[in-house]
């Protein structure tokens, strides 16, 4: 079964067992967190996130390819007073299960309102935790190169003689860096905190993530036409992503409401791709109808 640019409907533990192994280039999802989405997912309780979420792992471990990326949107819930450790407990045991946790993301939500509680502030971050099968992977990083910025105009003009070689750290940290190899240079690797604003205008999901959240990660760690999973894909913003982005996407989500609404977001999308086009040449409406898997599943 051929599940390719389709959203279906249905638990993603079972649905998986319909995959190959090894067929998925990058998985990035946002799962229910633990007492969230009541309304929506009926909520999991902290202290069976663990048990709840470890059977699905094992599916993605298998779909997953060996050279692919899992990342995980997933923060901590405030249980009576203090934070819980499910999230602590999950990394630890997908450890345990084959994972190799290579690397955190934090996003920065640059525009979280003000606000506090007796014996903290507002949450105005998330993570983004990185999995992997194994150590080496493919990832793009020239793809999501930033702008060097304003303070190489004065900096590299005057470089001494210690900015000419690589500069051990004055503190012993075994850190060094080479400030000339910055010279010409109109762009810098990032790091690994996103600044991105939380997305304001998707009114029919409950935990919505901005379009280019999903759309870094996708530039970061595949190329054209490779398959990116989303096993709750909620919206269907990453598969917006990955469609825009010119890779093949797979969509699944236990409720139909918003299998639905995935749907009619990539219909929506389609049609303005089609606009986009210009041209009523049956070939290259044909074209584009295969690139973007224009058959969508519920």
């Amino acid at each position: 079964m051929d599940f390719t640019n389709k959203i279906i409907r249905g638990d993603c533990e079972e649905i998986l067992k319909n995959l190959p192994d090894n067929c998925v280039d990058l998985i990035f999802t946002s799962p229910p967190y633990a007492d969230q989405r009541n309304q929506t997912y009926g909520g999991v309780k902290p202290d069976d996130y663990v048990n709840w979420f470890l059977p699905k792992a094992a599916q993605f471990l298998r779909v997953l390819k060996p050279t692919g990326t899992f990342i995980l949107n997933i923060k901590e819930r405030v249980v009576r007073g203090e934070r819980h450790t499910y999230v602590i407990e999950l990394i630890l045991a997908m450890r345990k299960q084959g994972w190799l946790w290579t690397e955190e993301f934090m996003w920065h939500k640059k525009n979280s309102y003000p606000g506090k509680w007796p014996n903290r502030f507002r949450d105005s971050w998330e993570r983004l935790l990185q999995f992997n099968k194994r150590r080496k992977f493919n990832m793009y990083q020239e793809a999501v190169m930033v702008p060097v910025g304003d303070w190489a105009k004065t900096r590299l003009d005057n470089l001494s003689e210690t900015d000419r070689i690589r500069d051990e750290s004055k503190v012993n940290s075994g850190f060094g860096k080479n400030i000339s190899n910055w010279v010409g240079r109109d762009k810098v690797y990032p790091n690994n905190v996103i600044y991105m604003a939380t997305e304001c205008s998707n009114r029919s999901h409950s935990a919505a993530f901005p379009l280019d959240l999903p759309s870094w990660f996708i530039k970061l760690f595949t190329i054209k036409d490779d398959m990116v999973l989303d096993p709750f894909i909620g919206s269907g913003t990453t598969a917006e992503a990955a469609m825009k982005l010119g890779r093949n996407y797979i969509g699944i989500d236990i409720k139909e409401e918003y299998c639905q609404l995935a749907q009619d977001r990539l219909s929506q999308l389609q049609i303005r791709l089609f606009e986009q086009i210009g041209s009523n040449s049956l070939s290259s409406i044909a074209a584009i109808m295969i690139w973007i898997g224009f058959s969508l599943r519920g």
